[in-house]
């Protein structure tokens, strides 16, 4: 049987308004007008600023009468300076809506431009603790089009944002239910040109998101059920769209693995995320990337916790060995056909600051979703297998 040579098309309404398939970029006007944007602000990266993906976009929306202008002006893993730069541009520009265009930092600051536009309190009042996303003004917050360009954060149907706060550099989640995006275009044709690197680190991330969301304790089984599927998807097709770039088949499943992890993860994330965010607040380092070198020391460290479900999941992958260290070797062995290190070092890491990275780690959000405590003490110990390579 040929295989298709397209990416499947189809309207979903979970969890939210998607119009997935390959051209669907093309209806990007028709939406902000269904929802009242007339003055969109494309929101995006500055490595996407001037791609011809935004700039096919921008004239597109300009084409239809939209007075869409962009905003550009991020950091890869961004910072307050750079929502409060966004905050200027809409509000300057009398816009009334968001285009949320790119990956996660154009996805993250794009929705939370749009959640921010009508509130009166600091964005650290409304970081997700508790009840504070009641804190909010509903009716403050600007509607939004997501359009993700990478294959991997999920954020497009996420109602969570992240941002670092410089004066701790620690990364905080902001929450609101109303930050979930009113329509999202997912286009696979849009990520082909994704460099191999990033392809790689997304994918990885997407991954990630599937398997903490499976491994965190809890009864949920929907979550359970999409992680599944989704991390199939992730081993079906990262190392085809890894090896050849146009395969818009495998991109589209990608891009179907990046929304099926954020919207399983609802159900909780774990020792990867509690200890990539700290690292990529202090390093910079690419968020994707940081969880792929995580993932096999945690991993590691929870085997106590997780091994029944790992064998369910090895099972379901339909590995050649359908057990915990079967399942091990097929991540192992991913990353490094992907080019991901495979310590901490490799990435830019200093080794010498390991206590300050389990003290921030042990106090994220995520760190409270790992099935095995993961305590400062805990986090030190994982950091220092990924710095020695040590399994």
């Amino acid at each position: 049987m040929t295989p298709p040579r397209t990416s499947a098309r189809a309207n979903w309404n979970y969890p939210t308004a998607v119009r997935f398939g390959a051209g669907r970029i093309a209806e990007l006007a028709e939406c902000c007008l269904a929802h009242g944007i007339r003055k969109p602000l494309l929101v995006t990266d500055a490595g996407l600023a001037s791609a011809p993906i935004t700039l096919s976009a921008l004239a597109a929306l300009r084409g239809a009468g939209l007075d869409a202008a962009l905003f550009a002006d991020l950091k890869p893993n961004p910072v307050e300076a750079n929502l409060n730069a966004g905050l200027l541009a809409y509000r300057s520009g009398d816009h009334d809506g968001v285009v949320a265009f790119g990956g996660g930092s154009g996805l993250d600051t794009g929705k939370l431009i749009a959640f921010m536009s009508g509130q009166s309190r600091p964005i650290w009042d409304f970081e997700d603790i508790g009840d504070w996303w009641t804190r909010a003004d509903p009716d403050g917050i600007a509607p939004i089009i997501a359009v993700p360009t990478t294959a991997g954060t999920g954020s497009e149907v996420g109602r969570a944002c992240v941002l670092t706060d410089e004066a701790t550099h620690t990364k905080k989640i902001i929450f609101h239910p109303k930050m979930m995006p009113r329509v999202v275009i997912c286009d696979p044709e849009l990520t082909v040109g994704m460099p191999a690197k990033i392809t790689a680190g997304t994918g990885m991330d997407a991954l990630s998101h599937c398997l903490e969301a499976y491994c965190a304790p809890g009864y949920h089984p929907m979550a359970d059920g999409i992680a599944l599927e989704g991390m199939r998807l992730v081993k079906q097709a990262l190392p085809r769209v890894y090896a050849q770039a146009d395969d818009i088949v495998a991109r589209g499943d990608m891009m179907a693995a990046a929304a099926m992890g954020a919207t399983a993860f609802q159900k909780g994330l774990g020792g990867m995320h509690a200890l990539s965010h700290p690292v990529g607040a202090l390093f910079d380092t690419h968020h994707g990337m940081t969880n792929a070198v995580f993932m096999p020391y945690v991993l590691a460290f929870n085997r106590s916790a997780i091994e029944d479900r790992i064998v369910r999941l090895a099972a379901y992958l339909q590995l050649p060995r359908a057990d915990f260290t079967g399942f091990l070797d097929w991540v192992l062995a991913l990353r490094a056909s992907l080019g991901v290190p495979h310590t901490l070092p490799e990435l830019g890491v200093d080794a010498g600051r390991i206590d300050q990275i389990a003290a921030m780690a042990a106090v994220d959000p995520s760190a409270g979703g790992n099935p095995v405590q993961f305590d400062a003490s805990a986090a030190a110990q994982v950091l220092a297998a990924a710095c020695d390579g040590r399994l």
